[in-house]
């Protein structure tokens, strides 16, 4: 698909590094958090890359002049895919990150981070029964306000309609306003109690398809 200033086309494993670039450079509520990790592919580990390895027929990148500047990943079985991370993807991270020790309190983002691969959340079961399906979308500055989010997230949607997709889910830092804006403004309902609780720091959102 190609519009004014960008493409958008399916996720190719040259793609993976600039994946790993973007889900750093949006890492703190939508912001560059470059600043705040040692390891810069921490984030990446978890939210962008293994969708592009282990589901590549549900990852899309929008493209520019200057190269891959925005994706979204996702998967239609959100149970499946969390089952195939253990088989297939957390083990070789669990190898290279140790769990962190101490007080949780004192950890810094990279601990953080290792710690989720040790200890991955699982997908609520009460959001999943109702929207089986999820997605992680993330888009450089440049690319932003020029109508590449919507057209990622309009291409991933059709695609999961064919599939026969019933809804999707998705979660949204707290502070990142113009992300929730956003997902607010495309159709998504935010979800609430009881399905989640009012003091998490991830607002979720889920629509049915």
């Amino acid at each position: 698909m190609h519009t004014t200033g960008f493409s958008i086309r399916l996720c190719q494993p040259g793609d993976i590094d600039s994946l790993y670039t973007i889900s750093l450079a949006t890492a703190d509520a939508g912001r560059d958090a470059s600043h705040l990790y040692r390891d810069g592919r921490m984030v990446g580990h978890i939210y962008s890359a293994p969708y592009a390895h282990l589901s590549p027929q549900t990852a899309w990148v929008a493209e520019d002049a200057e190269g891959v500047a925005g994706y979204i990943v996702g998967v239609f079985d959100t149970n499946a895919f969390e089952e195939e991370l253990e088989r297939s993807w957390w083990p070789q991270l669990r190898a290279l990150y140790k769990v962190p020790s101490g007080d949780p309190q004192d950890w810094d983002a990279d601990q953080r981070r290792s710690f989720a691969i040790h200890h991955p959340k699982r997908a609520l079961p009460e959001i999943v029964t109702l929207f089986p399906a999820h997605i992680h979308m993330n888009l450089l500055p440049r690319l932003q306000g020029q109508g590449a989010g919507r057209a990622l997230l309009l291409q991933w949607m059709a695609m999961a309609r064919r599939a026969g997709v019933t809804g999707v889910h998705l979660g949204a830092n707290a502070g990142n306003h113009r992300g929730i804006g956003f997902w607010a403004a495309q159709g998504f309902s935010r979800l609430g109690p009881p399905l989640v609780s009012s003091a998490e720091s991830t607002v979720w959102f889920g629509q049915s398809l």
